[in-house]
């Protein structure tokens, strides 16, 4: 079966200078893709340029046989791609429902996610709605920041670090969410440091040295094999 997202050859950077050295990754609609890695190997390399935050300078991106390499961030979106970025990046001077109202006036015409199902998932942004994004806790911002995504209604979304400096009920939603929207048919490539997070949503991983994918497995054969983990993150 072709892969809903298929990544092939990829090389970008910055000015330049290589980080990404002909990735290859897969992802099947409606699946959860974990890539792993130790700080500094081309994560959030990998998410920006999937998105078009980053220009490769060569390469394949297509999603469900659309190339998307090179295109702009708008073409991108349009195309049903939706980014969590790491650090959330909400807004700080604009309120909860100025966030809502602004993501959802991009909304595709179609799609389950609006307002209310939004607010239903996470009720607590519908206690802020008020409050500036700057007032908000840092669980909070991440769970906006996911609204605001979700709003898109993408067929693909992205997660840079979504549990980066949150507490463990927040992150326990955050894995709870995940799960929901995989359950509806959304495809997600989750960048994860949290082992145990990306353990307990994902199908399969994927880890990166280098710039480069340099292991593939489902998550089952992954999480019993210690070696394994040991080898290519340093952790037991």
């Amino acid at each position: 079966m072709k892969p809903f997202l298929r990544v092939r050859g990829l090389r970008s950077g910055y000015a330049g200078g290589v980080v990404l050295g002909g990735l290859d990754l897969d992802a099947e609609e409606g699946g959860i893709v974990a890539v792993l890695g130790r700080n500094g190997v081309g994560k959030t390399t990998l998410i920006s340029t999937v998105m078009g935050f980053v220009r490769p300078y060569e390469g394949s991106i297509t999603l469900d046989g659309r190339e998307l390499a090179g295109a702009r961030v708008d073409v991108i979106a349009r195309a049903g791609v939706g980014v969590v970025p790491q650090g959330r990046r909400v807004f700080a001077p604009l309120t909860v429902a100025e966030h809502l109202a602004i993501a959802a006036r991009r909304r595709a015409a179609t799609g389950p996610w609006n307002r209310a199902r939004i607010l239903y998932l996470l009720p607590r942004l519908g206690e802020r709605l008020g409050h500036r994004g700057d007032e908000l806790s840092g669980g909070e911002q991440q769970m906006l920041a996911i609204a605001r995504a979700l709003l898109g209604n993408p067929r693909l979304l992205l997660l840079d670090e979504p549990s980066d400096g949150l507490a463990p009920a927040i992150v326990s939603q955050v894995g709870e969410v995940i799960r929901e929207v995989s359950a509806e048919g959304m495809t997600v490539v989750l960048v994860e440091q949290n082992l145990a997070l990306a353990l307990s949503v994902a199908e399969h991983v994927a880890v990166m040295q280098k710039g480069s994918i340099v292991h593939r497995a489902p998550c089952a054969e992954f999480a019993s094999s210690p070696g394994d983990r040991r080898r290519l993150l340093g952790v037991d």
